[in-house]
């Protein structure tokens, strides 16, 4: 009984359900043809192209999205399946060529997928389209069965994948993200209550928000799931996602700063009452698919501005930061809006000021500054993809060389045993070893008892493919090699005159495969993630230290622009990068004694995108240049600012603790004694209303950069 328990326990486990529904997938896709093609036509080639056509789909890849999108992209990946194993039957004529060619292949797919999940999840079987067919025996004359096999193999997995058992519709980001909406429009209900009563209660609405803004960090996502495709979807997915992070910070300062007085200008209620309805609008449009009508928020956000303006002379300096504070959480959630009907299919005019100039640009523009942000040798992406390259080249090379049999095995092992970092490398050797060797024995053993029956092989097949990987996948990476192993030996067998021998070949190709995979790990890049995180994040710290001072300096000569904010947001979704890949990556490192990436993320993204909101919210309003008093205590201010920034940097590029680097000086003083807002405060002789609000909201942006500064120390 207690045996029976834990049977059904294991079975019961969501794992073992999703490792059984693709082992159906492997029989159904891959088994039909390969019958058919090796004892009904008696097209060898064929069946070997369908089997292995089906193969690595069902069991490699994940297919991102619902099921009708699924769909689509298998039946895409015929024509580019087409192109790799035309490409590897004609360069297996030589194993130099074939190796160059090994290179180009591993590199481009690799590469690719910067573009997102959709050719990420494909990577592995579009590798083993290419490396199939580049091995001897140079055949092109076979090249019409295998392309017909494959195209057999892909049709069969994509109807199994629809038909038989399919993977239930993932939730939908945006979803996650009108959760995320709807949340921070609850806290900003909460700040107009709070600030239209002067009622400090308890604050029930910071949790919540806190929860579903984590659960939107791209790090938090599924793989599958995340908005990382240069198309104008994701593009506007991830807009929302910024914003809507971007309004709930600063929603939070008017509950922490309590140095305003209450209760607060009706106007400011007003205008976090609209910021309210914006939010809840964008978070109903997302969660329904449908777009709603554009908002009134602009025209609120004039009269507010108007009303502000009436009331600088007699408003003290807290309060106008408190006004400045509500205004960017305003001017985010109405981005929230414009972005939200982007991702829903929206086409806006150009704004102007660029913020959405991504609607209207076209695919190939998008496709090439995102291949060519992560042209630089700090991008994992670029590292991730050298490193494949150069491994499948020199073990295709050292097949070559070695003249080895069945060399498809040495390059599958490299590649399945390939990570991306040395440690998470060598972590995956012992297992595949281990598992080889177990499954070698059993098939060793199996050829030896069997003999020359070829029926036996082909019933055991399908039964090995079922049972084996629904119970190999959930029993760890060893159980699954094993089965693998096992599973090859099988389907080969039924070509060839069995030989027990075949286990041991096996086995000598997985440990040269395992070899070069490792060795390639431990020279290029070996730290992967982990060792670029901490470069990639003080490198972006140090480029938002650097705008930001500029954009103070273009704020103060009376002029607006985002071009300073650029090579900060190129450095920034290179440590984004880094940071999702560090995230997954698991041996070698203890998270505990890492710095806080994720608050050092923060300070960085307050620096951009609050700098960008600045520069939206002021757009077309240029007021001249600031007072030379006014525009020097500024820009004393960003200095500081940028200094404490720039010090974090360093502490986090050397390993320091980032905690020994605070000084107290460095964090600007209150609002009430903030001295940018003491030189307009008042409306003092050469200082104008929009003098004032505009050092008002600058002042905000930088004193909000400097509490994320202390909150990572």
């Amino acid at each position: 009984m207690a045996v029976t328990a834990r049977v059904r326990r294991f079975l019961g486990r969501a794992d073992t359900r999703r490792a059984a529904r693709r082992a159906l997938w492997v029989v159904f896709g891959g088994c039909p043809g390969f019958y058919v093609c090796r004892y009904v036509t008696g097209d060898d080639v064929m069946a070997l192209y369908s089997f292995f056509g089906s193969l690595p789909l069902a069991m490699f890849c994940e297919v991102p999205g619902a099921a009708r999108e699924r769909t689509r992209t298998l039946l895409a990946a015929v024509p580019v399946g087409w192109v790799l194993v035309t490409a590897g039957t004609l360069l297996a004529v030589r194993s130099w060529a074939a190796a160059c060619g090994m290179f180009v292949v591993g590199f481009v797919i690799s590469y690719c997928g910067v573009g997102g999940p959709r050719v990420t999840g494909l990577a592995t079987a579009f590798q083993l389209f290419y490396v199939l067919p580049c091995f001897p025996p140079y055949a092109p004359d076979t090249l019409g069965s295998r392309l017909a096999g494959l195209t057999l193999g892909i049709l069969l997995t994509a109807l199994a994948e629809r038909l038989l058992w399919p993977d239930p519709d993932p939730v939908p980001y945006r979803i996650r993200l009108a959760d995320a909406a709807a949340a921070v429009a609850d806290r900003a209900r909460a700040a107009a209550d709070r600030l239209a009563t002067g009622a400090d209660g308890p604050d029930t609405t910071r949790e919540p928000a806190e929860r579903a803004l984590e659960a939107v960090r791209l790090s938090r996502v599924p793989t599958g799931e995340r908005p990382a495709s240069p198309s104008v979807r994701d593009h506007a997915l991830n807009h929302v996602r910024v914003l809507v992070r971007q309004a709930g910070d600063q929603l939070d300062r008017l509950f922490t700063d309590a140095t305003a007085p209450h209760p607060a200008a009706p106007a400011t209620v007003s205008l976090l009452r609209h910021t309210e309805d914006v939010l809840r609008a964008a978070a109903g449009g997302l969660r329904t698919g449908r777009r709603e009508p554009p908002d009134d928020l602009p025209g609120a956000l004039v009269a507010f501005d108007a009303a502000r303006a009436g009331t600088v002379a007699g408003t003290p300096a807290a309060r106008l930061r408190q006004d400045a504070v509500a205004r960017a959480a305003a001017v985010a959630a109405m981005l929230t809006g414009k972005a939200a009907r982007i991702a829903l299919g929206d086409r806006p005019a150009d704004d102007g000021a660029g913020f959405l100039a991504y609607a209207t640009t076209p695919a190939p523009v998008r496709w090439w500054c995102r291949l060519r942000l992560h042209l630089t040798p700090h991008s994992v992406h670029l590292q991730n993809a050298l490193r494949i390259a150069v491994a499948l080249a020199a073990a295709r090379l050292l097949v070559g060389v070695l003249g080895l049999s069945h060399g498809f095995w040495v390059l599958l092992a490299t590649l399945s045993m390939m990570r991306t970092s040395a440690a998470d490398t060598r972590a995956a050797l012992r297992p595949a070893f281990a598992g080889t060797v177990a499954g070698a024995v059993v098939a060793a053993a199996l050829l030896r008892v069997v003999g020359d029956v070829p029926l036996v092989y082909a019933v055991l097949l399908p039964v090995v493919l079922l049972v084996g990987f629904t119970v190999g996948p959930p029993s760890g990476p060893a159980a699954t090699q094993a089965v693998f192993t096992l599973t090859v030996v099988l389907a080969f067998t039924q070509f060839t005159t069995p030989d027990w021998a075949l286990s041991g070949v096996r086995l000598v190709d997985v440990l040269i495969g395992g070899a070069v995979g490792a060795v390639a790990g431990l020279f290029a890049w070996p730290q992967g993630g982990h060792g670029e995180v901490r470069r990639d994040t003080a490198a972006f710290l140090t480029d938002g230290a650097a705008a930001c001072r500029e954009v103070i300096a273009l704020i103060g000569a009376g002029r607006g622009s985002r071009a300073p904010l650029e090579a900060a947001r190129h450095a920034m979704l290179l440590a984004e990068a880094s940071y999702i890949q560090y995230r997954i990556e698991r041996a070698g490192r203890d998270p505990a004694a890492e710095p806080p990436w994720g608050f050092a993320l923060a300070a960085g993204y307050d620096l951009v995108h609050g700098g960008e909101l600045l520069v939206a919210g002021w757009h077309g309003k240029a007021a001249g240049p600031l007072p030379g008093a006014a525009a020097e205590e500024l820009t004393v201010l960003a200095g500081r600012v940028a200094d404490g920034t720039v010090r974090v940097a360093e502490a986090l590029r050397s390993g320091a603790d980032p905690v020994g680097e605070a000084r107290p000086a460095e964090v600007p003083c209150p609002a009430a004694e903030s001295s940018p807002l003491r030189q307009v405060a008042g409306l003092p002789p050469g200082v104008t209303d929009a003098d004032a609000l505009l050092v008002a909201d600058a002042e905000a942006w930088l004193t909000g950069v400097a509490r994320d500064l202390a909150r990572l120390r």
